[in-house]
C-alpha cells in the first residue's frame, strides 16, 4: 500500500503538489554505472566559499533522522490535547497519561509510555499557512524569495560537515519532498541521495535504485573495467587535459565504485540481520482502523522506512529524511487519525527505543516535523484547517532534554502562552547540537554573505 497517497479530504494545492522528482541518470559507458553519472551530474557547479564567521561548537549529535508528516499534523489529536475545552475544540479523542505525568492524545499510548525518552515542543511558531511555502520554510529555515534560493538543512549539513564514511552524507527515503527546495546557492553535490526504491512498499525486498551490479556484470568484470578506465585516464592526463575536470570526475567515479563494491555500504541499505523482534518493535504489522479499497486493513510501511533510516545513521549517514502519511484533514480529522496514528505511534516509539538500546540515541536526533498544525476549532466538515501560529513538534536524542514538554499553547491550542519557539530558532538549535553555528555566513555567488539561519538563537532550555 502506497504510504503517501493524497488525501481525498485535502485542499487542492496539497493534492496537486508534484510527485517526488528523481534524477534520471544515464548509464556510464566505461563502468556501466548510472550512479557515477549521478554523482558527476550533481557536481557540475563550483563550490561557494564559506565565510570566516561562525564559532566552533562541540557537537553533541552526529546524525539526524527527520520524519516529516506532510499536510499539517493535528496537534490536538497528538501531542497537545485539550481535554477540558469544548468538544468543538478538543475533538473526539481522549487522553493517554505519559510516564512523566503529562498527557498526550490517546492516539499515542506507546509514545506516552516512553515520554521520558523524548522532547515535545508545544509552542512552535511558523509563518505561512500554505503547504508549499511552509514546506520550504520548514526545510530551509527561510520563507521563499524570488531573489535567492536557500539550501535545505541536509545540504547545509553536507556542506559544513561532509560525509563520515563511504555512504552519502544526506539521504532521502525514497526521495525528497518536491516543495522542500534544493541545494540553493550550494553546489548540487550537497543534494540528497534519493534511494528511489521504497522500503515501505518493497518491505524485505527493498533495493536502492542503481545500487547493484547489472545482472550481466560480475564483480571481477567490474574491476577489469575500472582498471581499463584508469589506463585511459592516465593517457588523457598525459595529453594535458583539464586536471580540475579530471580530478572532479575521479572523485565521483571513486565514490560510485566504492559504494558498489563495499559490503558495509550494501548492507546499510538492506534488512540484513534484522530480527522479527525488531520489526515487531517498530510495529511493522500494525494497521489503522480504516480499510483500503480491497476491504482489508493494511500496514503503512513507516516501520520499514525507519529501520533503514536507523541502519543508515548506524553506518555514518549524517542526515536522513523521510515522510509518512497525508494529514491535510479539512474534513474527517477523526478518520484521518484512525487511519494513520496507530502505525505512527508504534513506529516512532520503536525507533526511539531501538536507538536507545543500541547506544545511538545520545548521538542521533529524531525529529518529527510538519509544515504547520491544524486550526483549534473543528469546522463544519468535521475537519481542521491550516494553522501556523502554534503547533507541536517532537524530538528525541542528540543532547535534547529527555522527558521535557516545552512551552504551552492556550486553552484551545491556538496561540503560545509560554516559551514560544520560532521554527528558525528550533532549526538553529538542531544545527547547534550537530556542531554548526546557524549564524555563520556562507558566501553565495562569490560575493554575497548569507547566514545559515538569519538572526537565529539557540533554545537553551531544550538542551540537557
Amino acid at each position: 500500500m502506497r504510504i503517501s497517497q493524497d488525501s481525498v479530504n485535502g485542499c487542492t494545492d496539497f493534492r496537486s503538489m508534484p510527485r517526488r522528482q528523481m534524477l534520471q541518470a544515464g548509464v556510464l559507458g566505461t563502468l556501466g554505472l548510472s550512479m557515477a553519472d549521478l554523482f558527476r551530474l550533481q557536481a557540475e557547479e563550483t563550490k561557494p566559499t564559506a565565510g570566516a564567521s561562525g564559532k566552533k561548537i562541540e557537537p553533541r549529535a552526529m546524525s539526524v533522522i527527520q520524519i516529516n508528516l506532510p499536510g499539517g499534523f493535528p496537534h490536538h489529536e497528538s501531542f497537545d490535547p485539550k481535554p477540558e475545552a469544548p468538544v468543538e475544540y478538543r475533538g473526539s479523542f481522549g487522553v493517554a497519561k505519559t510516564n512523566t505525568g503529562d498527557v498526550f492524545s490517546d492516539n499515542l499510548p506507546v509514545l506516552a509510555s516512553i515520554a521520558d525518552k523524548i522532547t515535545v515542543v508545544r509552542s512552535v511558531v511558523g509563518k505561512i499557512p500554505d503547504h508549499g511555502l511552509a514546506t520550504y520554510h520548514l526545510h530551509t529555515g527561510y520563507t521563499p524569495s524570488t531573489v535567492i534560493d536557500y539550501p535545505q538543512m541536509g545540504s547545509i549539513v553536507s556542506h559544513e560537515l561532509g560525509a563520515r564514511g563511504e555512504l552519502p552524507c544526506y539521504i532521502a527515503i525514497p526521495g525528497k519532498n518536491a516543495s522542500s527546495g534544493g541545494t540553493g546557492f550550494l553546489p548540487s553535490i550537497h543534494g540528497p541521495f534519493e534511494t528511489g526504491g521504497d522500503p515501505a512498499t518493497q518491505k524485505k525486498n527493498f533495493k536502492v535504485r542503481d545500487f547493484s551490479l547489472p545482472a550481466n556484470l560480475s564483480l571481477e568484470n567490474l574491476q577489469r573495467r575500472q582498471a581499463v578506465r584508469n589506463m585511459v585516464e592516465q593517457r588523457i592526463r598525459g595529453l594535458e587535459a583539464n586536471p580540475v575536470l579530471l580530478d572532479t570526475m575521479d572523485e565521483f567515479h571513486y565514490r560510485a565504485y566504492s559504494l558498489l563494491t563495499s559490503a558495509d555500504a550494501q548492507s546499510a541499505f538492506s534488512f540484513e540481520g534484522e530480527t522479527d523482534e525488531t520489526f515487531k518493535l517498530y510495529g511493522s504489522e500494525v494497521t489503522g482502523d480504516v480499510k483500503g479499497p480491497d476491504g482489508r486493513l493494511h500496514p503503512k510501511g513507516l516501520a520499514e522506512r525507519l529501520i533503514i533510516a536507523r541502519r543508515l545513521v548506524e553506518s555514518g549517514v549524517r542526515f536522513v529524511t523521510l515522510e509518512y502519511g497525508s494529514w491535510d484533514c479539512h474534513s474527517g480529522v477523526e478518520k484521518t487519525c484512525l487511519d494513520q496514528m496507530r502505525p505512527f505511534d508504534h513506529a516512532i516509539a520503536g525507533l526511539v527505543s531501538d536507538l536507545d538500546r543500541r547506544g545511538l540515541l545520545d548521538t542521533t536526533i529524531v525529529w518529527v516535523t510538519s509544515e504547520f498544525g491544524r486550526t483549534p476549532k473543528i469546522n463544519k466538515e468535521s475537519g481542521r484547517d491550516h494553522w501556523a501560529r502554534c503547533y507541536s513538534m517532537m524530538l528525541a536524542g542528540g543532547g535534547f532534554q529527555r522527558g521535557l514538554v516545552h512551552g504551552a499553547s492556550d486553552s484551545t491550542g491556538g496561540e503560545p502562552v509560554r516559551d514560544a519557539v520560532t521554527l528558525e530558532n528550533l532549526i538553529a538549535t538542531i544545527y547547534h547540537q550537530m556542531g554548526i553555528d546557524a549564524n555563520k555566513e556562507l558566501v553565495a555567488f562569490g560575493t554575497r554573505p548569507i547566514e545559515i539561519i538569519r538572526d537565529a538563537e539557540v533554545v537553551k532550555q531544550l538542551i540537557s
